[in-house]
């Protein structure tokens, strides 16, 4: 999983980080503003917030401008195991599964359908270690 987590962690992939949160205490909030303030191309995704820090919040993932290459999930597994499937029809082969986000379901459903998936760490503390 390490060459995978590298391989997410290219300063050059965008990421969506569904489950965005404007509750400061939250992952969804501290993930999107580590994210974006480590200089990544990120987009907000959750269907109840219209902005987070001065940027638009996308209600889902098929309502992105692009495909992002990363897809970080930080949502309850019952949600996430819904977004892999979205992802899976989106053309999209990069999950991070947050901790607390996976679901043995989600993570059955990323290996039967060759999605490429990160779970078990979290973003940031891998951002913090790799120094990418």
């Amino acid at each position: 999983m390490e060459n995978l987590i590298e391989d997410f962690l290219n300063i050059n992939n965008t990421f969506a980080v569904v489950g965005v949160s404007r509750d400061p205490a939250k992952y969804g909030n501290k993930i999107y503003a580590y994210l974006k303030l480590s200089g990544y191309n990120v987009y907000p995704i959750n269907p109840n917030i219209e902005e987070i820090f001065g940027d638009k919040c996308y209600l889902s993932l098929d309502k992105l401008p692009i495909k992002p290459d990363v897809v970080d999930i930080v949502v309850p597994p019952r949600i996430t195991e819904e977004i892999v499937k979205q992802c899976k029809i989106l053309g999209v082969t990069n999950i991070w599964l947050q901790p607390g986000s996976e679901s043995e379901e989600a993570i059955k459903f990323c290996q039967e359908n060759n999605i490429k998936l990160v779970f078990g760490v979290c973003v940031m503390a891998e951002k913090n270690l790799h120094n990418n």
